[in-house]
């Protein structure tokens, strides 16, 4: 690990729909790759619908093979105060980024989809050592306008599974682990490569 973004705790908050399926995948794949910093890093998820839910059982199981259990979430649904508490805001896909700077406006410098900060972010360059995570977002979203918020986009959009076959859940799993992998890289010089334990 080098020292790219090592000094300061981080908070960081992923969104998609019903916070049963894709949200806490991501979280918990994050949460467990950021494990390794000598840092505390906290990972929450929350969706936009009901409450309380639990997690899809396909996307429980999907995560099975990297030795993650999240069997006891349950849904939440996004409130301001999760987004003034993030460091990061996370979305599966543009319409939850879309309701996030809706909600907070605040939170558009640092609230970007996954793939669109992943992809973003290997344009620019990886965190230079000891840059704070918001002077490296400042740098990835420079140029960035609103109205890419808009509608749907197979470059920045993580496709939901639900409702769809094991293999679809699965598949979801693994670009989950690899834009997380990717992420860790660019922002804290983590090795993107699968961890040990990991089928």
């Amino acid at each position: 690990m080098n020292d790219a973004l090592s000094a300061a705790p981080v908070s960081i908050l992923v969104l998609c729909s019903a916070n049963q399926c894709r949200s806490p995948m991501a979280a918990a794949l994050l949460s467990r790759r950021l494990g390794a910093l000598p840092i505390p890093v906290a990972v929450r998820s929350a969706g936009l619908l009901q409450e309380g839910e639990p997690p899809s059982p396909t996307a429980i199981s999907a995560l099975v093979p990297y030795g993650l259990d999240i069997s006891g979430h349950r849904s939440r649904r996004v409130t301001v105060a999760d987004l003034t508490w993030a460091d990061l805001v996370l979305g599966m896909a543009r319409e939850h980024v879309r309701h996030a700077v809706v909600t907070a406006p605040d939170t558009w410098p640092r609230a970007f989809t996954l793939k669109e900060l992943v992809r973003r972010g290997e344009e620019i360059g990886p965190a230079k050592p000891g840059e704070p995570l918001a002077d490296w977002l400042d740098r990835v979203h420079e140029g960035r306008e609103r109205a890419a918020l808009l509608g749907d986009s197979l470059v920045d959009d993580v496709s939901d599974p639900m409702g769809g076959p094991p293999r679809a859940y699965a598949d979801t799993a693994a670009l989950l682990d690899e834009l997380t992998g990717r992420l860790a890289g660019l922002c804290w010089g983590l090795s993107a490569d699968r961890l040990p334990g990991e089928r």
